[in-house]
């Protein structure tokens, strides 16, 4: 196993690293900036637009998704088509809490049902409600519930040893279940509409450019702190063991390691992660509805990890970030166009940079 998980050569190593981390420090510099340059003069020539501000914010919850997916197919070998549903349950947490906000007041100054509660006829609050009116308890959920769910998949999938492509129809059907369940008005979370028209968190009224400001700083440094943790957690035994039960599951298994264990610890580390990001990820863009579920929204993550570079962490990042703003740009003029030009790119990478663009950058250096 040790041939498995091998160094780099020592002469290209401090150099690579050195490298990787000037880049990330100045990558994080740029960014923390946008916040800053959005309160100049609107003719300042660097002055940023509230549109980049909040779609910037965006991009990073995604890396921060990417990363979750990274940690379980690149380095466990996962290969995970229902990760949208993990990043959709703790966005619908935050979103409980910020709908427990609006509504008329009851005792104590608490909302007694949210607006489309009332709407739809609730006389009083449903048990799984309870709780969401505070915000330390909505982001514990927003972590325990997805990992929870990727508990029970996970245990009882690689228990039965199911691997390959089959875990990956198991994941993908659990999402579009979901999906499906979400999308009716008696599950009690909004039905198709979802949650929307957020007022605050925090005491903080979400409309204002400060509001923008933490929520930008908080994804941010969520995403750090991600990056952080994945770094560490790859670079212990655990890591180390989850590399060769990638490359040489059988083999590991013989050796006598719990390989149903290692493999269910990075996969409801990445469930969690992904809550995390899902949890930023509503109040930056004000609405979460059951669309998120959509299995095409987990199938478009991974195919920013393959494009980024699977199993480097970083090239996970970095292909949630290039990936979303071609779609960004892409979309503003030839909607129709996105699909075909997602799954050719997803060809190009496979064919011509099965490293992703880390390779291809690794290879310019070398």
């Amino acid at each position: 196993m040790s041939d498995i998980a091998a160094p780099a050569p020592a002469s290209r190593l401090p150099n690579s690293r050195a490298l990787l981390r000037a880049g990330i420090i100045v990558a994080i510099a740029l960014l923390a900036l946008l916040p800053i340059l959005n309160r100049l003069p609107a003719d300042s020539a660097f002055y940023v637009s509230d549109f980049t501000v909040s779609v910037t914010g965006k991009w990073i919850c995604y890396g921060i998704l990417a990363l979750a997916i990274d940690l379980a197919w690149g380095y466990a070998g996962i290969l995970s088509l229902g990760h949208g549903a993990f990043f959709t349950l703790g966005g619908y947490c935050i979103g409980m809490h910020l709908m427990r906000l609006i509504g008329p007041r009851g005792v104590y100054g608490h909302p007694v049902l949210p607006d489309f509660m009332v709407f739809l006829g609730y006389r009083e609050l449903p048990w799984y409600w309870l709780g969401f009116d505070h915000f330390p308890f909505a982001l514990l959920m927003a972590l325990l519930v997805p990992g929870l769910l990727a508990g029970i998949v996970g245990y009882l999938s690689f228990r039965s040893r199911i691997t390959g492509v089959y875990f990956s129809i198991i994941t993908q059907a659990m999402t579009y279940a979901l999906m499906l369940a979400f999308f009716r008005n008696d599950m009690g979370f909004g039905g198709n509409n979802g949650f929307t028209d957020f007022k605050e968190l925090l005491g903080v009224p979400l409309n204002t450019p400060n509001a923008r400001a933490m929520l930008f700083y908080a994804a941010l440094a969520a995403l750090g702190g991600s990056l952080v943790l994945c770094r560490y957690v790859v670079g212990t035994k655990l890591g180390r063991v989850l590399v060769a039960v990638r490359d040489a599951e059988s083999r590991v298994r013989f050796l006598g390691y719990s390989v149903t264990s290692f493999k269910l610890t990075a996969f409801v580390l990445s469930a969690v992660l992904a809550g995390l990001a899902g949890a930023l990820y509503v109040p930056l863009v004000g609405i979460i509805n059951p669309g998120e579920f959509s299995p095409g929204n987990s199938i478009e993550a991974v195919v920013w990890v393959a494009v980024g570079g699977r199993g480097t962490l970083v090239g996970a990042i970095l292909g949630a970030f290039s990936v979303n703003a071609l779609k960004t740009w892409l979309t503003s003029f030839a909607p129709d166009f996105w699909l075909f030009a997602l799954g050719g790119l997803f060809v190009v990478v496979t064919i011509l940079l099965p490293r992703g663009l880390i390779g291809l950058l690794q290879g310019r250096r070398k």
